[in-house]
This record gives C-alpha cells, structure tokens and sequence, in this order.
C-alpha cells in the first residue's frame, strides 16, 4: 500500500481497529478515513454507499461486526445475524463499485465447525456443525466470506478474508456478560480483588482448550498481508493456482492468524488471576455452557508467508490489564 493510500477502516474504534490504526500509523500512513457508528450506519445501505462514493477509498479494513462472548450470542441472536450480514454485504458491494484495491475482512476463529479437526486449516471452513451458541454469528461471517471469494471470482476483485484466533488487547469490550472470556476474567478478579472476595466462579469446567493472539499482534499480520506484492496476494486469493481449481476444491480466499499454540480456560484462568494479583480461591461453574471443546489454528500458511506472532501470553495479558486499568481510573 501507497503511503499516501486512502485507507478506510470500518470499526475504527473496537479492539480490531484500533489495533489497525495504530499498526498502520507506526508504519508512516495517515491518510485515514474513519467515521463513527453516529456519522455512519454500516447496517444503512444508502449511507454506506454514499459514504464511497464521495470518498473513493483505495484500500478498506473491514473490522466493523457486532461481536460478543457466548452470552451475548445467546441473547441477542437477532442482532448478531441481521448486523453483521448488513455490514458486510453494505461494504463489500460498495467497495466493488468503486474499485477499491484490496479489501481485508476480519472473520474469527470461532465459525469453523464445532468439532473440526485440530489443528484448524483454512479448508475445514463448513465441513461439519457449527457450535449452536454461536451459529447466527458464524453463518454471517462465512456469507461475508463467500462473498468476498464469489466477487473475487465473478467481477475480479481482491478480496482477502483473514480468520483471527481469540483475541484480546487494549480498547476490548470489558461489560462483565457481554464480553469474551479475557476481559471478562481481567474485570472479574479486577473487581474480587478490591472487594476482598474469598473466591471468583469462572463460567463452565475449565476444561477447553483456547488459543489466544495479542489484538497488537493481529493488526500487524493484516497490515502484512495487504503489503504483500501482486503475486504472493494472488496466491492466497487462488491457493489452488487458479480460480476455477480454487473452487472446485473449496479453497477460499482465507488465511487464518494465530499463535500456533493454545492452553486450557483453567490454566487461563490462573495466568489472569496472577498478573492481576488476586489472591483468593479461583472455582468453576460446571453448570454454564463449555462450547467447542478446543479451538487451535493451524497457521502455516500465514507462516509460510514470513510472518509469526512474537507476544507472550503473560506480556499481553499485563498490557491488556493496564489498558483496564487506564479506562477504569476516574
């Protein structure tokens, strides 16, 4: 990407995003396009094509999705299939008609079938269940990737979907029932910690097993990937060598961004519980809901492309917890 691009990045202000915009920033560009939900409705057909049209962006970022742990899933299924198919079919088709480069589309981990094999490969994408908690979510993002794969094919777009592991990082979403399992355990032992509490309930056995990727390390990977010359981007876009083939053998325009490795919700659980500096007794509510079993990417290809993830679970869970900290203190 030219210095001077005009980049737009959809969800400017989430953990995504911002992790992007800052990525981006260190890396010498400015000329950023950005609006609020409040100056822009994603879900608003018209807005989001007039917003191109007036802009013309040459490269888009597409982080914006209503996004949540399993209890939010739950809730507000509704939601979670209407705004993001919103969102995405707004961008995408806008940013086709008026011939943005590249476009990245952030899917996730955790739309890959329930019981996939582990490690995760780019082409066990809807080769069995999904995870029922989440499934309105996950059908949204796999259309935002069909999509992008049938305008690649059809009009001969540049369209890269990227599937990050579980994330976490500064700017996360630390509502104690809406958010992911990080940020939820940073604020619950957070919370126990200065109430003295004798012991914190952690939902489920403790038993699955996650894998975690600093939100710092997984813009730099986007930001790596939309750099790529022409014909190494082709090749992710066609893995297959060709588009005909690439479909035929159900190949998509996919590169998953992980760490490689992955550990228990318990023994994450007692990582948070130390770098918070909680001293009580951690204990689990067998009760709620595990979902998937494991969840581990296989990151190969990504590997293969010169690019691996270099934060350690202990460092980025201090960061992430002085992030909570700063937007904690009044």
């Amino acid at each position: 990407m030219d210095k001077n691009a005009k980049i737009y990045i959809a969800g400017h202000r989430g953990l995504v995003g911002s992790a992007l915009m800052r990525n981006l920033c260190a890396r010498g560009y400015a000329n950023f396009l950005t609006r609020t939900h409040a100056e822009l409705d994603l879900t608003s057909q018209a807005a989001v094509e007039a917003f191109f049209a007036a802009e013309k962006p040459d490269y888009v970022f597409l982080a914006a999705a209503r996004v949540g742990g399993i209890h939010a899933n739950n809730t507000y299924p509704a939601e979670f299939i209407r705004d993001n198919l919103a969102i995405q079919t707004n961008i995408i088709h806008a940013a086709y008609k008026n011939t943005v480069k590249r476009l990245l589309f952030l899917g996730s981990s955790c739309i890959y079938p329930k019981l996939a094999p582990q490690p995760m490969k780019e082409e066990h994408l809807l080769t069995g269940p999904l995870e029922p908690t989440n499934r309105p979510y996950a059908l949204a993002k796999i259309a935002g990737i069909e999509m992008c794969w049938a305008y690649n094919r059809q009009y001969g777009t540049q369209y890269l979907a990227v599937m990050p592991t579980n994330l976490y990082g500064p700017g996360d979403n630390y509502h104690p029932e809406n958010s992911h399992v990080i940020p939820a355990l940073i604020r619950r032992f957070h919370e126990a910690k200065l109430a003295s509490a004798p012991n914190v309930m952690v939902w489920g056995s403790g038993t699955p097993r996650r894998e975690f990727l600093y939100s710092e390390d997984m813009a730099d990977a986007c930001v790596y990937l939309m750099n790529l010359p022409d014909e190494e981007f082709a090749r992710l876009l066609w893995p297959a060598g060709s588009p005909l083939e690439s479909c035929n053998l159900g190949l998509a325009p996919l590169v998953n961004i992980g760490v490689g490795h992955d550990l228990s919700i318990r023994e994450l659980a007692e990582t948070v519980k130390d770098v918070v500096g909680y001293q009580g007794k951690l204990e689990f509510d067998s009760s709620k809901p595990d979902g998937t079993p494991r969840k581990l990417m296989d990151v190969g290809r990504l590997n293969a492309m010169g690019w691996k993830a270099h934060t350690g679970m202990r460092e980025g869970l201090a960061r992430a917890y002085q992030d909570f900290m700063a937007a904690n203190t009044h």
